[in-house]
């Protein structure tokens, strides 16, 4: 997901095109390139992610399709052997440029520091005695799903902590429980972006709304702008349906498509992954236990994390109110009411939620070294090293991230989503467009990683199309609504977005596992989103009525279409195979 600072990049860029200003220079050169490459501006994140898929190896897959795009931008002043050079040479500085961003970097020491923090909670037997406390509720794999489904709901606030939180603490449950990693990995992405992009208070909600803002702003209307991101919120089909497909899968016990092979599989060998998956942690960091003869308590998990998710929260509030100085109406406001709602969502939608993590991690491993060496688990020498243990283990995850960001840069440059607007948005009936800019949006994201960016592009079209077209107030709304979980839906599905690599990375599953298994399950609720979602909603039906018969269908789709994963039931079919 795809975070603030390079969304307000791409959202810029575009205003700029069609407001003609000074800048237009600069927002040419991506233009140019989709022009002078037209469908070959699509080949880098199609190379990204057909090898992806062919190879099963990720960071070789990013590095070909960040060359290829590099290689691609070279061809404008150079012949072919010329375009190699200088693409190598353009490659080196888009992963410099990515760690530079400090954006990126703050993600980049946020997944390292907690993956730090994770470790000594692990040797200090947190992690075990809540594994043991949740195993004592979690006793079928249907609850292991549910508590897991319901921490990732609870965890609302920004989608990298509901992955790199709620994966580490549920994986030794739903490991004991035979739900496979795959299976978690799911659970994890799917109650992460779709949350918090609708969640009343959360690290996303700042920039739907000058989203929302600005789109109204360009055709002369002032609106409420958290009044109509509220208005959207029925109208976010993939994002509700999605949550509750996760628990239909769990209460009836049934999966189809390629997961279903992997909850076969790890119910009937307990191997939560297939053979020769590469997880996204090391065993490093899984395999860390306690030393022997140590009381376990789960007071040594709650508090670190406690004071993660803690110090999160203040610290959104402080650097929100911080980042709001310029702005003196809203400061004012905040200090009349300080603890109001109106207060905690401007500031949280404010704040930069890389750095607050980063921060929020660094304090709680500082909080877990001291408690370990207070009751003598280790001393701070071994605390330091395991905490470093712990980081070692997410390099791969820092190299992958890189990647992604460096890719996401090139096809910026090389103009891929302006080609992809120019060619996906003709004229249509007015019916039919919630549903075309949801497809458009999950095109654009899932080609670019980007969910932010793939909204920041294309708000400022939606709006005045949707009013041009129908100007009610219900069509308009359902059309930006349309934007905003289109934009998640494709990003759910790429292998090249960085919620999704941090989903595997939460869960310790092969990237590449996740990713294939994921994706059925995501179109799935995407077909059904628009069929049962926006067509209708489109056609007039109030969405009242269509909202419930949406997930009435999601709910029948996986109880008539699912095969059952009991444990009775899998070994009955496979009793049957064998005579």
């Amino acid at each position: 997901m795809k975070r603030f600072r390079m969304a307000l990049l791409l959202s810029a860029l575009f205003v700029i095109v069609l407001s003609g200003s000074v800048f237009a220079a600069e927002v040419d050169i991506a233009q140019s390139n989709a022009d002078k490459f037209g469908i070959w501006t699509a080949v880098p994140p199609l190379v990204a992610i057909a090898l992806a898929f062919i190879t099963k190896n990720v960071v070789f897959s990013l590095f070909l399709g960040v060359f290829s795009g590099v290689f691609m931008l070279g061809l404008n002043d150079s012949n072919v052997i010329g375009a190699f050079f200088n693409g190598f040479m353009m490659l080196i500085d888009k992963i410099l440029g990515s760690m530079a961003d400090s954006w990126n970097a703050g993600i980049l020491l946020q997944c390292l520091t907690i993956g730090g923090l994770i470790a000594l909670v692990s040797k200090m037997g947190g992690a075990k005695a809540v594994a043991e406390a949740l195993a004592k509720r979690a006793k079928s794999p249907v609850s292991a799903q549910i508590i897991t489904w319901i921490l990732g709901l609870l965890v609302f606030f920004d989608d990298y902590a509901n992955s790199l939180i709620v994966g580490p603490i549920m994986r030794p449950v739903t490991d004991k429980m035979r739900v496979s990693r795959e299976k978690l990995s799911f659970i994890i992405d799917a109650t992460a972006a779709p949350i918090s992009g609708i969640a009343l208070i959360s690290t996303w909600i700042g920039y739907e709304l000058s989203l929302i803002k600005d789109a109204y702003d360009s055709v002369g209307q002032t609106v409420n702008a958290y009044g109509v991101f509220l208005q959207t919120i029925p109208f976010r089909f993939y994002n509700i349906l999605i949550l509750l497909f996760i628990f239909f899968t769990a209460i009836f016990m049934k999966e189809f498509g390629p997961m279903y092979h992997a909850e076969k599989r790890t119910r009937n060998t307990g191997k939560v992954l297939p053979d020769g998956a590469k997880p996204m942690v090391s065993e490093e960091a899984t395999g860390l236990e306690p030393p022997k003869g140590i009381k376990l308590s789960v007071w040594n998990a709650i508090i670190p994390i406690g004071v993660l998710i803690g110090s999160a929260f203040v610290g959104f509030y402080y650097n929100g109110y911080m980042a709001l100085q310029e702005d003196a109406a809203v400061i004012a406001a905040i200090k009349q009411s300080p603890f109001s709602f109106y207060a905690i969502r401007e500031t949280f939608g404010a704040s930069d939620a890389s750095i607050v993590l980063f921060q929020a991690a660094l304090l709680g491993s500082i909080v877990a070294m001291v408690m370990g060496v207070s009751k003598k688990i280790f001393t701070i020498s071994e605390a330091i090293d395991t905490w470093i243990q712990g980081m070692k283990s997410l390099v791969i995850t820092g190299v992958i991230l890189l990647l992604a960001w460096s890719l996401s840069g090139v096809i910026k440059e090389l103009g891929t989503a302006k080609f992809l607007v120019s060619v996906l948005s003709d004229a249509m009936p007015a019916f039919l467009l919630p549903t075309v800019i949801f497809i458009l949006g999950s095109i654009i994201s899932f080609a670019t990683g980007t969910s932010y960016g793939t909204m920041g592009i294309l708000m400022p079209l939606a709006v005045p199309l949707a009013l041009a077209i129908n100007p009610e107030n219900s069509y308009v709304v359902m059309s930006a609504g349309a934007v905003l979980t289109g934009a998640i839906f494709g990003d759910h599905c790429s292998p090249i977005s960085d919620t999704t690599i941090l989903s595997s990375m939460g869960s310790a599953c092969d990237h590449i596992e996740h990713t294939r298994t994921q994706m059925v399950y995501a179109v799935t609720v995407a077909s059904i989103a628009v069929l049962f979602g926006y067509i209708p909603a489109g056609l007039g039906i109030p969405v009242y009525i269509v909202l419930p018969v949406a997930i009435a269908v999601v709910g029948a789709v996986v109880y008539f279409f699912g095969k059952s994963v009991k444990d009775e039931d899998i070994l009955e079919a496979k009793i049957e195979e064998v005579i």
